[in-house]
């Protein structure tokens, strides 16, 4: 174990000096993670959000597309595959792409780990359906289905948020239904996804102990308002927290134990300096690419250098466009006020400096439970 934490440490040394040299021209790196919206249709009717209302400018790209796009040596190194929306199951191919995504590994996607799909869990019979056909494929290719559920109370203020009556009880039975193919398949990792609301800050204990009792990872974040991902910068004086709230935030996240400690201690941080102080490598290593095929280097700053459909994606990210984005990531106005823990997650292995220095903060049990916990393990092997 000492000889590992070693060579982890250098390693993560090493891609510090080389972020570093990169950032300082702009150049990106190949992705190891991206996110692509397989549409802007949803079922749900969300508060924080506006996507379901936006009228597509162009069709969602089709299943062929996408798997052409992701058949060019450009995603060779991709590790992490995050599959998003709008909500993601209403396409009824969604099942045959990531089964072909799954079989792909064995020529094109040779590093890829793992396949995230963050639903809202209300089309419980096609989220079932669809983890039936690909559990198996993905799991021989070696790869691991995460399933996120959308979860932002437990009980009636959960429907009242997403705007669908009788949709906690949906995204029950989904999870339900999650946990019992989850005895028969070792590569399904299920979790919970919740936005936090003004109305909702007093709700988070139930959901924590709703996710111990059934084995379920949480990512628990303060709603995030931008022009960008979630199109919703009209509802910025309804979404605002007042002090008591961001106070009451910030006592659950440093009294919280999950996996994800790292950003629990940001987001007290940003709770109460109104700040947010973490790494962040969008456009060098991860990206987000919009259901129409509109690229973002980060999915909050609404600023894309083209559309993969009309020019080819390497040529894109080597623009001077691209690369003038990706050098001001993390000096944005949005920057500021960016909790999204995702971001984190492929940042932190990818910029190093920062992760490494919580090996000496943590300690090596606390450290190594972290990285295999959290998942970041993948990116070194």
């Amino acid at each position: 174990m000492a000889e590992s934490l070693a060579r982890l440490a250098w390693q993560l040394a090493w891609n510090g000096f080389r972020f570093r040299g990169q950032r300082a021209v702009g150049r990106m790196a190949r992705p190891q993670a991206v996110s692509l919206e397989m549409t802007q249709r949803c079922v749900a009717r969300c508060r924080m959000c506006n996507i379901w209302q936006v009228s597509p400018k162009a069709p969602e790209l089709s299943a062929e597309t996408w798997l052409s796009l992701l058949k060019r040596h450009f995603f060779n190194d991709l590790v992490e595959l995050d599959i998003t929306g709008g909500e993601p199951f209403l396409r009824r191919d969604l099942d045959d792409l990531l089964a072909s995504v799954c079989a792909m590994s064995k020529s094109h996607l040779r590093s890829l780990r793992s396949i995230a799909v963050t639903t809202n869990g209300f089309l419980t019979e096609r989220v079932l359906a669809a983890c039936r056909r690909i559990l198996p494929e993905a799991r021989r290719a070696g790869i691991d289905l995460v399933m996120v559920c959308a979860m932002d109370a437990v009980g009636k203020l959960h429907d009242s948020i997403r705007g669908y009556p009788g949709g906690w009880h949906r995204v029950d039975q989904t999870i339900q239904g999650l946990i019992g193919l989850r005895a028969d398949h070792p590569n399904l990792i299920i979790g919970l996804k919740t936005t936090i609301l003004p109305e909702t800050v007093d709700a988070l204990e139930a959901i924590v102990q709703y996710a111990a009792k059934r084995g379920l990872f949480t990512i628990i974040s303060p709603c995030i308002v931008t022009r960008g991902r979630y199109l919703n910068a009209d509802r910025a004086a309804d979404l605002a927290f007042k002090p008591a709230q961001r106070r009451a935030m910030a006592r659950f996240f440093r009294q919280a134990a999950s996996s994800w400690s790292f950003h629990e201690a940001c987001l007290v941080g940003y709770l109460e300096e109104g700040r947010m102080k973490k790494p962040c490598t969008c456009g060098f290593n991860y990206f987000f690419i919009r259901s129409q095929g509109a690229l973002y280097p980060c999915p909050m700053i609404d600023q894309s250098p083209g559309n993969v459909t009309r020019v080819p994606i390497e040529k894109l990210l080597a623009s001077p466009r691209a690369a003038g984005i990706r050098q001001r990531v993390g000096r944005f106005p949005d920057c500021r006020d960016c909790t999204e823990p995702g971001l984190e997650r492929y940042s932190l292995p990818f910029e190093g400096w920062t992760y490494l220095g919580l090996l000496p903060r943590m300690g090596r049990r606390r450290f190594l439970e972290m990285h295999r916990r959290a998942g970041l393990d993948k990116y070194f092997n």
